[in-house]
């Protein structure tokens, strides 16, 4: 009766070890988080101070030349475009911690977090979809791939795989543009709505096929060719042969025995591919003229804009350490073999 008492306990002790190990390294990862967004931050500040850009000129447009030197030197003085960039930055970081103030963007005439919330949604829509749909498509033809070794689809999707993973996002873009919008007029070019018309969800989902679909394929190689290795592998473990064994169908030994085990390295992959999806989104943005954040970074760097270039470069960074955090996590839950030992 003991034995029988006290077995369930023991039978969830790995699920309360892996947990406590993923909380663990959650917690180890915000504590490493804190001096990286800062050294990024402050290395920000340093790289606006020494761009060949003059942020005056920048913020006052046609009105610079018209400027006299003594009106040029009272502006920089009030905006504090002559101080050390890091007594620049010191003042940033205060007004953030204090009062959550991101401070004032030049090059959109706006408070920062204004212009954070009206494109930061852009952007996350774009990279969600993107994402989606780069894993939906890695799964169905890596699974398929590796079912049937040498096949047509076998060759298909590798073949697509290594033509895309040589193909900068930008190219695959315009080519994408040439070929649906101006060729076939089946879907729009840019933007998110029709003439300058206000957005629907219609006119969104519309103008968001040609986008989300090109940042897709930006990362569907690695994750493809992954999921198709680690199937091929899997496949050939004790398990999955004693599955076979027992006479059970080729495809509930694929998606019950051998994908569960592949899918470790292939959330892994997913991690380390962040930086790149954050890269590809802007390149995709620019092309589309998609209203995200990418064309106010560009107008930031270009102007010598401290604030936005560093509230965005400081939310991409924590966004690159998330989602490796999410994938390490994932990693120890789903892996029984993981645990403190």
């Amino acid at each position: 009766m003991t034995e029988l008492a006290t077995s369930p306990t023991t039978d969830r002790q790995p699920t309360r070890t892996r947990w406590g190990k993923a909380a663990r390294l959650a917690g180890w990862r915000a504590l490493i988080a804190l001096p990286i967004t800062t050294l990024v931050s402050m290395l920000v500040f340093w790289l606006a101070s020494v761009a060949p850009f003059n942020p005056l000129a920048a913020y006052l447009g046609p009105r610079f030349e018209r400027a006299s030197e003594q009106e040029r030197a009272a502006l920089a003085e009030q905006l504090g475009i002559n101080d050390s960039w890091i007594a620049i930055w010191g003042r940033w970081v205060q007004d953030v911690l204090l009062h959550w103030d991101w401070g004032f963007s030049r090059s959109m005439s706006r408070p920062v977090s204004e212009v954070l919330v009206e494109r930061l949604p852009w952007t996350l829509l774009l990279a969600g979809v993107g994402v989606v749909i780069a894993i939906v498509v890695s799964l169905v033809l890596g699974v398929a791939a590796a079912q049937r070794p040498g096949s047509l689809i076998d060759r298909f999707a590798t073949g697509l795989a290594h033509v895309a993973q040589g193909m900068p996002a930008f190219v695959v873009a315009l080519g994408a543009i040439a070929v649906f919008s101006l060729a076939l007029g089946w879907l729009p070019v840019a933007g998110v709505s029709r003439g300058g018309a206000e957005p629907t969800w219609s006119s969104i989902a519309t103008h968001l096929v040609l986008p989300a679909t090109v940042l897709a394929l930006s990362q569907v190689p690695w994750l493809l060719l992954n999921i198709r290795t680690s199937v091929l592998t899997a496949l050939t473990e004790d398990h999955v042969t004693a599955a076979r064994s027992r006479g059970l169908p080729e495809r509930t030994i694929i998606w019950r025995h051998a994908l569960p085990g592949a899918l470790l390295p292939f959330v892994t992959v997913i991690g380390a591919r962040l930086p790149e999806l954050v890269t590809g989104a802007v390149l995709v943005e620019t092309v589309f003229a998609w209203p995200g954040l990418a064309s106010a970074v560009v107008d930031a760097a270009v102007s010598g804009d401290f604030p936005l270039l560093a509230a965005v470069t400081v939310l991409t960074c924590l966004a690159v350490l998330l989602g490796s955090l999410i994938a390490d996590v994932l990693y120890v839950l789903i892996d029984p073999r993981v645990d403190d030992a």
